[in-house]
């Protein structure tokens, strides 16, 4: 198994923190996080990624993680797509994006004004449209911690009434990576001005002529990879999309809601290295 490196990249004016494996010398595989995740959700991702021996690197958008905040507060989709032209200048070669939610649209973004800056582009459970029932859900539940926890419990409880679905693990050691302690509680590692930018779903919904101009200008190969109990990337949604982009792949995954690397990791990763091996390899 290859170790993991840490990475400092430089952003639009502020640093990201990365995490690689994989041969130096690999194709790159760039994974993106989604709104309020960081880059350790891609974890089996990136070791499945260096045993296909691709370069794989999972990013700390900013504002989370281990990325520095955005120092004037603002976090509009195109900073995040500077960030990402940023950390292609210091790649050997163009990478294919992997970005679920937020990474995906920021990849989509940037692959539809400059397709050479991508070799290819899986979105993870994102499109063009997104269902503002189940985008309400998420901005509730990552508003609902903005005054902390008084322990890693007390979060592991609220992630567990978010995601029932899921077993609650015996160990809250994983959650642990997603908080930081301040005083005596406990918050999500982002920036609390990041929800008030409503950033993802919120600004989808109030432009979405930019995202679908940016669909509807993909070139480059992409696969859709929507989660099957989805309640923001819906069945009509997926269709409208492949209309869109009539060259892309798409995989259903049965069982799996949005955060489909977490609810069906093996499914998932069966998915991106099919596409990946076949359009990089």
């Amino acid at each position: 198994m290859s170790a993991i490196e840490r990475l400092t990249l430089r952003g639009a004016g502020l640093d990201l923190a990365a995490d690689a494996t994989g041969p130096v010398d690999g194709q790159p595989l760039l994974f993106l996080h989604g709104s309020g995740q960081t880059r350790q959700s891609w974890g089996k991702a990136l070791v499945e990624a260096a045993r296909h021996g691709f370069r794989a690197i999972s990013l700390d958008l900013r504002g989370h993680g281990d990325s520095d905040w955005s120092p004037d507060g603002r976090y509009d989709l195109d900073l995040f797509a500077d960030d990402l032209r940023a950390v292609l200048t210091q790649l050997e070669q163009p990478p294919a994006v992997v970005g679920a939610s937020l990474g995906g649209i920021v990849g989509m973004m940037v692959a539809a004004a400059d397709p050479a800056a991508l070799r290819a582009l899986v979105l993870v459970d994102i499109t063009a449209h997104v269902d503002m029932e189940g985008a309400n859900e998420v901005i509730a539940f990552m508003s609902a911690g903005a005054d902390g926890f008084a322990s890693i419990e007390e979060a592991a409880d609220a992630v567990s009434a978010y995601l029932p679905h899921r077993d609650k693990p015996r160990s809250s050691k994983g959650l642990a990576k997603n908080l930081r302690q301040r005083g005596d509680r406990w918050y999500w590692h982002w920036d609390p001005a990041f929800m008030s930018m409503g950033v993802d779903a919120k600004q989808q919904a109030e432009g979405p002529t930019v995202l679908e101009s940016a669909a509807r200008g993909l070139t480059i190969p992409t696969l859709l990879i929507r989660g099957g109990r989805s309640r923001i990337v819906t069945e009509e949604g997926a269709r409208a999309f492949m209309e869109m982009v009539p060259h892309a792949d798409y995989v259903h995954i049965d069982g799996a809601h949005h955060m489909v690397a977490g609810d069906a990791n093996d499914a998932f990763n069966d998915a991106v290295f099919a596409f990946a091996d076949r359009q990089l390899g």
